[in-house]
């Protein structure tokens, strides 16, 4: 019993100091970057993987109860809400820049849907 609690610790916290290094490497990509893209490519990853490899240490160490539930579905909903607020965030900023040409490269085709989207905004405003 007590190998098993001393394992439960050791696998629970190195998940937790796993998800504090992926933060860090975030954060650091947050800095170095210098497009708002990139940047954001930058944090939407770090924190998706870093809350879930946290939570998933913590559900570790608070063993088989209804707190691990919780945890559980918080994870899940980090997952499925992170990069969609992400994509809306970028998608904005896709089609609000008119230089997107100097820091990426972007096809003909979605050059062309990007101007059809900024048209069919400004006729609706």
């Amino acid at each position: 019993m007590v190998i098993l609690k001393w394992t439960q610790f050791i696998l629970g916290t190195g998940m937790l100091l796993l998800g504090l290094f992926t933060f860090v490497v975030q954060i650091l990509g947050v800095f170095k970057f210098k497009y708002v893209l990139n940047r954001m490519h930058a944090a939407a990853m770090g924190d998706t993987l870093g809350i879930g490899i946290s939570l998933i240490g913590l559900m570790i160490l608070s063993g088989f109860n209804f707190t691990t539930l919780k945890m559980g579905l918080v994870v899940v909903f980090l997952w499925c809400a992170s990069p969609v607020s992400s994509h809306l965030i970028s998608r904005l900023e896709a089609t609000t820049n008119p230089h997107l040409d100097n820091y990426c490269e972007v096809s003909d085709e979605i050059k062309e849907y990007l101007e059809e989207e900024n048209n069919e905004a400004k006729e609706e405003a």
